[in-house]
């Protein structure tokens, strides 16, 4: 090729990941997933910016500019760690030099995208989180009398509930519930899927019942919890109609509670969550567990967010 015409993208990306990454690279199962979900992030992030139909996206498009602003969003609106957004920027880095091998008028852009740098985590960066009381008003918000309220309350009330990662409770399927005096729900979760069990409050339960009562009359075990209909077809709900909701509600819970933050995101019903459970005396160990951490420093931002949340007290008293 001379130039990377338009639909290139499409083809290059498609050979990337499914046949560069897999059978050439090696590369594993979690890996090809997640470049994948991060090639697909910035394409859409792309349409949605130039508002334009998703095959009309062109590789020229996806320049350094952009891309920095693709990083922001998904940290700032998203609501991703860093350490997420430095691994999108890897990611994207890999498909630029793929595909400045293949192209060489492909390799002004990928010089050019290797020059952004990752962004140093912030030792004193301090985790962001909803009080009680604005997470109930933001919950609040749903009319519970039609079906589509009734749904989106009972999301954001098992997404508080169970701290689980939005992509985690997107995943969760009618048969993944325990009943009885101690009920529960199994997560899969990172890394490597794992699995993990999480306690539910009896006022969730009776939601669930209700939630499914409506929506799972006639349930199977491996019917998705959560779907939308479209055309005569049931799929799972997404990720983008969960955000959607979630704006919407922030915005009119903060009319009526100012502590409701501005950007309200699913990941912060995790953290909300977590600083809840740690503030109620829950031992940090066990608050690890509770997310499905990997490792036990990683939950050690609610101690810090917790700390500094008192140290700012004191110093209005």
């Amino acid at each position: 090729m001379t130039k990377l015409e338009k639909g290139s993208l499409f083809d290059l990306t498609h050979s990337y990941l499914n046949i560069y990454l897999p059978k050439q690279r090696r590369a594993s199962e979690n890996t090809i997933r997640s470049y994948r979900e991060s090639l697909e992030l910035l394409i859409d992030f792309v349409k949605d910016k130039n508002k334009i139909p998703l095959w009309d996206v062109t590789f020229e498009m996806l320049d350094a500019s952009t891309l920095v602003e693709y990083l922001d969003f998904i940290e700032n609106e998203r609501g991703c760690s860093i350490s997420t957004r430095n691994n999108r920027l890897a990611a994207v880095r890999a498909f630029y030099k793929y595909v400045a091998e293949k192209d060489i008028t492909a390799v002004a852009p990928f010089v050019t995208v290797k020059k952004i740098p990752l962004k140093n985590p912030d030792s004193t960066q301090v985790v962001k989180y909803m009080s009680e009381e604005a997470v109930a008003a933001v919950i609040s918000q749903p009319d519970a009398t039609t079906e589509k309220g009734l749904r989106n309350r009972f999301f954001m009330m098992l997404l508080y509930d169970t701290g689980a990662r939005v992509q985690e409770l997107l995943k969760v399927k009618v048969g993944d519930f325990r009943y009885g005096k101690a009920p529960t729900i199994t997560l899969c979760g990172k890394p490597n899927n794992k699995l993990r069990t999480v306690p539910l409050m009896e006022k969730t339960i009776l939601h669930l019942r209700q939630y499914l009562s409506v929506f799972h009359p006639k349930a199977k075990d491996n019917a998705p919890l959560f779907y939308n209909i479209a055309h005569g077809q049931v799929n799972p709900m997404s990720d983008d109609c969960v955000r959607k909701f979630l704006k919407i509600y922030g915005k009119s819970a903060k009319e009526i509670c100012a502590a409701v933050p501005d950007n309200i995101h699913p990941h912060l019903f995790r953290h909300s969550r977590a600083m809840h459970l740690y503030q109620r005396g829950m031992d940090l160990t066990l608050v690890s567990q509770w997310l499905g951490h990997a490792n036990l420093s990683t939950t050690l931002i609610y101690a810090h967010a917790d700390t500094e949340h008192k140290r700012r007290a004191i110093e209005f008293c």
